[in-house]
């Protein structure tokens, strides 16, 4: 026993703190080192845990001190109390009461009166319950002072998010940091030019572009991930970066919780759980340009294997199934030609029809309409927007009329299908209606209600997005004023104007073959329509 390590455990939690100095790390040692002394305790050592939670059991020292005792190097274990060694009551219980007796260690807790080598330890299951308690209450209001910071606005997380740094003045601003600002700006211009999030992110990493992580330590700011290669990104890095609110000026809060005050394991919440405050910092990225890399984001599908983006991914829809039109490469001994196909006719042709059409025929027209639409807003400003203003009004008024009607319908049948529920019931009960039939019926009418109630909030929210959301003419003219003339269409112009692009199935029955094409311009501002005459296109061709 003289030649064991009598362990000197300390620990000190942040709420330890707040308790003053009697819990302080040289306190306990203090105490600790004076009892060992007393009772000529051989070899002390001390085992230090300095700020962390006695509801958790992986701290370094205690697993140090563990391991050294599994090794057959510790004799007895001396606390300064019982919370010092752990406050769930559970896991303290099983050190104290199983784990140390199996290896023949010495248990003491001084000021708890507890020595495992003496029989008198009856309060100690007692007091482990207490300080169990104690961690409970301690977590109950610290939740409570959490929720009322973030429920003022002041953002809960201890570090900014990458692009921002604390404010001198105050430590709950945030300001833009100007270095990681342009990595961020550049993020989202290359989303926007159709790059997918792995792309960025090998872009990123080629120039040699710090990753969050390591930005935050090349500059001194607090960090919670390890890093192998500070400039290896990585697509879900990416991804997070244009998916956060943050940078558009707003503070997001509850974004995540704590699985209890045992389990430190974060959960993410559902969306509907955040709490948004708007406008709280400076914006780094427009609204616009956000709300555009969202919209592209969720339309997003697998990338091809060429390099080259394809500026009209995602963009041309079937006007008959809905779906998106797939990009095709076919090749020749003379040449390799590029189209387009519906989605659904690729997967069974007895779905829908091939609505083919030529990439190089469809940028001709867009080009066309493009030009068109600017000469005409750079022709005569004020009547465009005198326009504009009345056909966004126009397209809103008749999409609200459409949803608000369908609600109306909904919440009608929901209110229907609870009395038909009471109604089937009654009948149950007093035995008109079978046991099985009940089943069924009440299933049916439970499912139908469900998704009506689904429907009901999408709806709602539908309809407030569209009263709260008219055309932004001014945002839209500034775009415009950008280009004088297209020549050239790229991801970033055709994402910018146009929002859809709608393609018919070929018309054959006058003998030529003709297509429709609709162009729908973005803020709901004008909807181009031309029919495609391949008699038309023949010329140019043998013209050119």
């Amino acid at each position: 026993m003289k030649d064991k390590i009598t362990a000197l455990y300390c620990r000190l939690s942040q709420d330890d703190m707040l308790q003053g100095e009697s819990n302080s790390i040289t306190n306990q040692k203090d105490i600790l080192l004076k009892y060992a002394k007393a009772n000529n305790f051989p070899n002390p050592q001390f085992y230090v845990d300095d700020g962390f939670s006695g509801t958790n059991f992986n701290r370094p020292d205690f697993m140090r001190m563990i391991a050294d005792m599994e090794n057959g190097r510790v004799g007895i274990i001396i606390t300064k109390d019982l919370s010092r060694l752990g406050r769930d009551y559970l896991m303290t219980g099983q050190y104290i009461e199983m784990t140390f007796p199996d290896y023949d260690v010495r248990y003491i807790a001084i000021n708890d009166n507890v020595d495992t080598f003496k029989s008198e330890n009856e309060m100690m299951a007692f007091k482990n319950i207490f300080n169990d308690w104690f961690a409970r209450d301690t977590s109950k209001k610290i939740k409570a002072v959490f929720k009322a910071k973030g429920m003022s606005g002041k953002p809960l997380t201890t570090a900014t998010v990458y692009g921002y740094k604390k404010s001198a003045d105050d430590k709950n601003k945030w300001e833009i940091d100007e270095e990681a600002a342009e990595v961020v700006k550049r993020i989202f211009k290359l989303c926007i030019e159709g790059y997918g999030p792995s792309q960025i992110a090998r872009i990123l990493s080629d120039d040699g572009v710090l990753i969050p992580t390591a930005y935050a330590k090349e500059k001194g700011l607090p960090y919670t991930r390890t890093f192998k290669y500070p400039t290896r990104w990585c697509s879900d890095s990416v991804v997070r970066i244009l998916e956060k609110p943050e940078y558009i000026g707003h503070t997001v809060n509850f974004r995540t919780r704590q699985k209890s005050h045992k389990n430190k394991k974060k959960i993410i919440n559902p969306r509907e759980e955040w709490v948004i405050f708007e406008n709280t910092h400076e914006a780094i990225i427009s609204q616009h340009d956000f709300e555009l890399v969202q919209e592209i984001r969720k339309n997003r599908i697998r990338p091809q294997k060429s390099k080259e983006i394809n500026p009209f991914s995602n963009m041309v829809f079937c006007a008959d199934c809905g779906n998106r039109l797939h990009l095709c490469r076919s090749k020749s001994l003379t040449s390799e030609q590029e189209h387009l196909k519906c989605g659904t006719y690729a997967i069974d042709k007895n779905e829908c029809t091939a609505h083919y059409i030529r990439t190089c025929v469809l940028s001709e027209l867009i080009l066309k309409e493009m030009n068109k639409l600017l000469c005409t807003v750079h022709a005569n400003e004020d009547e465009f927007i005198r326009l504009a203003m009345e056909k966004s009004a126009e397209n809103h008024l008749s999409e609200l009329k459409k949803a608000k009607k369908v609600l109306s319908q909904s919440e009608k049948r929901i209110a229907e299908l609870d009395k038909l529920f009471k109604r089937i019931y009654e009948d149950n009960i007093s035995g008109k209606l079978s046991d099985e039939r009940f089943d069924m019926l009440s299933s049916d009418y439970d499912n139908e209600q469900k998704q009506l109630t689904q429907a009901v909030v999408e709806l709602e929210v539908f309809i407030s997005d569209r009263e709260q959301k008219s055309a932004d003419i001014s945002q839209f003219m500034d775009i415009v004023k950008k280009y004088e003339h297209i020549s050239e269409l790229t991801p970033e112009i055709m994402h910018e104007l146009i929002e859809k692009i709608v393609v018919y199935a070929p018309d054959k029955s006058s003998g030529h073959r003709k297509q429709r094409v609709d162009i729908y311009f973005r803020f709901n501002l004008s909807t181009a329509s031309a029919v495609l005459d391949r008699r038309d296109y023949d010329k140019k061709k043998k013209a050119a």
